[in-house]
């Protein structure tokens, strides 16, 4: 079977004085001048030419009509807007990029687990803290995914996180929780919640889709090549572009059709769940690719194994450099929200990079 994907590139800092040759990515700041199209036979890569936008009507004219049709498809959703993420009172506009912070409530997270302890007080501090320094939502996660990590029971997950959802939530924190557990779903939504972030795509529990549909939330669909206990598990790829992309975009079809409105989906690509070095490298090279499945794309690269496997196995600790980096390299391709530890320097980073967009939309390059 033939498929068809399209890749934006060919950025640019201003769409002024070219008009017709540029378009605006998925409702943020950025702006690209090409297409990179990539066509595939029974899953292998047949072929790809980088296509001006100016050019590119003329090129899809030249394919078989069923894969013109989905390239068309794919450019309309690339060019749409994302609407505003609805979190309880808030709500968060995406035509810039955001930041969520991480709050690990866990004793054995592999980046800062065991920090704050098992006191409520502290960690809602911490979160305070985070929201204060910019963050516009507040991921909390009372499970450690990292490779190898024990299951915890529902019931203690709940323990760990509910009393910081509650004391956020309280203070007018847009908060999400990080969990694939329909039980602690319905805890953490009940403790003022707005968000479900699931590494499994609401795969792992068969409950939580319908809790997810009753809640009419912004809910975070992460690829991970295995929705068992151990989400690291298989992660073989002949093609982890093309093998990803499929894989959300049949996932969010899917969870639409359960009664989840598209305008409430987010897709996460994964970053080292089940991939190599190798597949992460090309996932994030490639990431403005995942907006042809038109639902906003959340990152998170945040201090995880690829940054010390790429500068001398630096600890989890000592991977800020290469965390904002990272962060960087997604809101350049039009990611919506980067998922972070370190709060105020990824903050810092996206405002001295809005006003380099700033002055360069107003003419000032």
């Amino acid at each position: 079977m033939r498929q068809i994907y399209l890749r934006p590139c060919a950025f640019i800092d201003t769409p002024i004085g070219f008009d017709g040759q540029a378009a605006r990515l998925a409702g943020t700041m950025v702006y690209f001048s090409a297409l990179e199209i990539i066509l595939t036979d029974g899953g292998k890569r047949a072929s790809k030419a980088l296509v001006r936008l100016t050019e590119l009507d003329a090129h899809l004219d030249s394919l078989p009509v069923e894969l013109g049709d989905k390239a068309r498809k794919q450019f309309s959703n690339i060019t749409s807007s994302r609407p505003a993420l609805k979190l309880g009172a808030r709500n968060i506009l995406l035509d810039q990029p955001r930041v969520m912070g991480i709050l690990n409530c866990t004793p054995d997270s592999f980046s800062d687990g065991g920090r704050h302890g098992d006191d409520p007080e502290a960690l809602a501090r911490n979160g305070g803290a985070m929201a204060a320094a910019g963050a516009a939502i507040i991921d909390v996660g009372g499970e450690s995914t990292r490779p190898g990590a024990p299951l915890v029971w529902e019931g203690d997950e709940i323990k760990r996180i509910e009393p910081a959802i509650r004391q956020l939530a309280a203070s007018g924190t847009a908060v999400s929780v990080d969990t694939r557990k329909a039980a602690v779903m319905q805890a953490a939504l009940s403790a003022g919640a707005a968000m479900i972030n699931d590494i499994s795509a609401l795969l792992y529990d068969d409950r939580s889709i319908e809790i997810a549909r009753v809640a009419a939330c912004p809910v975070v669909l992460m690829h991970a090549p295995s929705q068992s206990s151990d989400p690291h598990k298989g992660g073989e790829y002949g093609d982890v572009l093309t093998e990803v992309y499929d894989w959300l975009e049949a996932r969010v079809d899917a969870v639409e059709a359960a009664g989840i409105g598209r305008d409430s989906i987010l897709i996460d690509p994964g970053i080292g769940f089940g991939k190599s070095l190798a597949d992460n490298l090309v996932l994030i090279n490639n990431l403005a690719l995942f907006h042809g499945i038109g639902c906003p794309i959340l990152f998170g690269a945040s201090r995880k194994r690829m940054i010390g496997a790429l500068s001398n196995e630096a600890a989890a600790e000592a991977r800020l450099g290469g965390s904002v980096f990272l962060a960087m390299k997604a809101v350049e391709q039009g990611a919506h929200i980067v998922r972070v530890h370190d709060v105020p320097e990824t903050v810092q980073a996206i405002h001295v990079w809005r006003g380099l967009r700033d002055a360069a939309l107003t003419g000032q390059n």
